[in-house]
């Protein structure tokens, strides 16, 4: 399924293109849309609630990706949660303009509540969470009891989470989230990603005992100098 976008968009200046909020009646829209669908259907006997996307490596569109999923959601009436699962280089607060003086981190070390912590964005039924304060142990933070109860109190009041983290083959943030939600999309950089590293990142998945939902293929060129984004089953 292919996911179209003009090379030269009067959006390309954005730090993340949210084409789903700024062009909803786009084919690339469309396509995000059919994404989400998909990721419904993927799984007949579990209600997939917490989604991580994640990719082998950096500048692969993992947030991109993310953000137009969460806004599809968004569109069909959840109640939606990004979180910026990334404590290293986080990207969520430049995303969506807001600051991230508290966030993740702060609710994970209960500085302060996820009610307080969250942001509700311009888009209707998105909120945000960024990552907070970068901590010097993300991987200890992530394995933590209150990790456990991030999760369950997120369920409580959002429909859909989906966490944005670091890319799989470069740090274990990811297999620790991956094995805690309920499944996995894994995005890839068409000519960029190289099959040994994608390859790879998929065998972390697994052995993190993670549901891999699907790929990512992204910026794929077509002869007409336009670029898509296709999804499809492992």
């Amino acid at each position: 399924m292919a996911l179209k976008e003009k090379k030269n968009s009067k959006n390309s200046g954005n730090s993340r293109k949210l084409v789903t909020s700024l062009d909803p009646k786009s084919p690339i829209s469309e396509q995000y849309r059919t994404f989400r669908t998909n990721i419904q259907y993927s799984s007949v006997d579990q209600d997939l609630r917490t989604i991580m996307v994640t990719s082998s490596g950096q500048g692969e569109g993992k947030s991109t990706t993310i953000a137009n999923l969460a806004v599809v959601f968004g569109n069909q009436g959840k109640r939606v949660l990004i979180v910026d699962a990334d404590l290293r280089k986080p990207t969520v607060h430049f995303t969506f303009r807001v600051n991230n003086l508290f966030g993740f981190t702060s609710v994970l070390t209960k500085q302060t509540t996820l009610l307080k912590a969250i942001v509700e964005t311009d888009v209707e039924n998105l909120s945000v969470l960024t990552s907070g304060p970068i901590p010097p142990n993300p991987a200890e933070l992530l394995s933590s009891k209150s990790m456990e109860q991030f999760i369950e109190e997120a369920k409580n009041e959002f429909d859909i989470v989906l966490f944005d983290t670091p890319p799989l083959l470069a740090v274990a943030d990811p297999q620790i989230i991956a094995n805690q939600c309920d499944g996995s999309v894994l995005v890839v950089f068409s000519g960029t990603t190289e099959i040994d590293k994608a390859k790879k990142a998929k065998e972390l998945l697994e052995n993190a005992k993670s549901k891999l939902l699907g790929v990512v293929l992204n910026h794929m060129e077509h002869a007409d100098n336009s670029y898509y984004y296709y999804y499809g089953s492992k």
